[in-house]
């Protein structure tokens, strides 16, 4: 190689590590999710056993220690199903809630929430649904109440229906009977599973082979393959037998480079503090917006609603996989969280704690605060059995100007009246995260302000 051309092979070698880098962003979502498909077809999640395509899995439980899962709610029952359209649509039949909070969401393959059934969206009642894979062009059943049209043949339908404890499971689990999936041509179940990618391809390339397969099976919008076609350079477009089996060292080389710094890119965003209210909140309702392209039942296609920049969305999207997969547009429900109390301080069980809310938390449904402890983020045992608290919990002491204190603390608190309002925190380091079912609008527009943890002057 002459020296004149060795500055251009290394420029070369950063621009397909740069690429790369993009590739893996722009990616993530489809990976990870298809992933974790896979892994609840096979595996299960949490509470909920392996099923296959096309049929729900119901957890029969809420949420405790036991389950192993981070941040697992303990306010609603998952019922979930991955949804497979190759072989034509599917209805979908919804029982009557009687009123009780449920949403079913729908999420594509590259991760994007495409519609909503539920209590917001379309009411409790009753009713069939019809679900259609991309570009079908037959005649709805008279009897439907509505078409949800697939971006991708693969879907997750992700439903949660409220229970606000143990009291309610029965009742819960005979609604989840009534939710039910059918093929509306054929008793088949589709295909039965994800394409799969070339095991040719090395281990170390796995990501971006699982990338070229996937997308090519699952292709995005028209919009989001204009911007893709610039992956060209890096194997991902091509057909056939994967391209990395006898890919030169320099692609290789690329392609972990790039791999590394967009895993570094997402894991940066996604740890970076988001929008905080009072007492060191961290609340982003707006992170869930990188739908662009699809809006069926239930969604809100309004600018507040869509990300401004397509290519910042991609960041946007990956961080939100990273961190929240399967989660929900604001306007269905808006986590918040803390770390620390009202004057900056850590979280620490050996200190009590007293969370005053002048009036309760604005959520149209309802609301839960949960306890997680540091650093596995999971639920954690305690002799009083409550992991959250909310206002379905038994005894809830309301102040004479209708405001709410909450006492937040290791020990049991001897006074009556505290212990009912008490949320028993780790003895270590904690997390509590607020959710809220349906936030209300001052949420969604910022005017809101989350009190601060107030800690005791000594420790608990």
């Amino acid at each position: 190689m002459s020296r004149s051309s060795a500055p251009q092979s290394r420029a070369r070698a950063r621009d397909l590590a740069a690429l790369a880098a993009q590739a893996y962003v722009y990616g993530f979502p489809l990976v990870y999710g298809l992933e974790t498909v896979a892994a609840f077809v096979q595996h299960g999640f949490g509470n909920l056993p392996g099923t296959p395509f096309n049929r729900f899995a119901h957890a029969q439980r809420l949420a405790d220690p036991r389950t192993p899962a981070v941040s697992a709610g303990t306010d609603t029952l998952y019922s979930i199903a991955q949804l497979d359209l190759s072989e034509g649509p599917l209805v979908l039949q919804v029982p009557d809630t009687g009123g009780r909070y449920y949403v079913l969401q729908f999420v594509d393959a590259w991760t994007d929430n495409v519609a909503y059934l539920g209590q917001r969206a379309t009411g409790t009642e009753a009713g069939s649904w019809l679900l259609v894979p991309p570009g079908w062009s037959g005649q709805a059943p008279g009897s439907v109440r509505g078409v949800i049209e697939a971006p991708t043949t693969v879907m997750s339908l992700v439903g949660r229906i409220a229970c606000a404890g143990e009291d309610e499971v029965p009742a819960v689990r005979a609604l989840q009977r009534g939710f039910t999936l059918h093929s509306l041509t054929a008793p088949g179940l589709g295909r039965g599973g994800l394409p799969t990618p070339d095991p040719q391809a090395p281990p170390e390339l796995r990501f971006f082979e699982r990338l070229r397969v996937w997308a090519a099976d699952f292709p995005p919008s028209s919009a989001d393959q204009r911007y893709q076609e610039r992956f060209q350079p890096l194997g991902l477009l091509e057909e056939g037998p994967t391209p990395y089996a006898g890919a030169s060292r320099g692609l290789v080389a690329a392609l972990e480079e790039g791999m590394a710094a967009g895993r570094a890119e997402i894991d940066a965003a996604a740890w970076r503090p988001p929008t905080r209210g009072g007492g060191g909140w961290q609340m982003e309702p707006h992170l869930f917006d990188y739908n662009l392209d699809h809006f069926g039942i239930g969604t809100i296609d309004s600018p507040r609603w869509r990300l401004p920049d397509r290519t910042a969305s991609y960041l946007t999207r990956a961080v939100a996989a990273r961190v929240g997969l399967w989660g929900r547009h604001g306007y269905e429900t808006v986590y918040a969280q803390t770390f620390q109390d009202a004057e900056g301080r850590p979280l620490d069980g050996a200190y009590a704690y007293t969370l005053r809310f002048p009036q309760p938390p604005p959520a149209r449904a309802f609301w839960s605060l949960t306890m997680y402890g540091l650093p596995e983020r999971r639920l954690v045992d305690n002799p009083a059995g409550r992991y959250a608290i909310g206002p379905g919990t038994p005894g809830l002491v309301y102040d004479p100007d209708g405001g709410l204190t909450l006492y937040v603390q290791h020990r049991r608190p001897r006074d009556p009246a505290r212990a009912a309002n008490w949320l028993p925190a780790p003895a270590g380091g904690f997390r509590p995260m607020l959710r809220l079912y349906l936030p209300a609008p001052e949420v969604l527009d910022g005017s809101y302000v989350l009190p601060g943890l107030l800690r005791s002057a000594g420790p608990a």
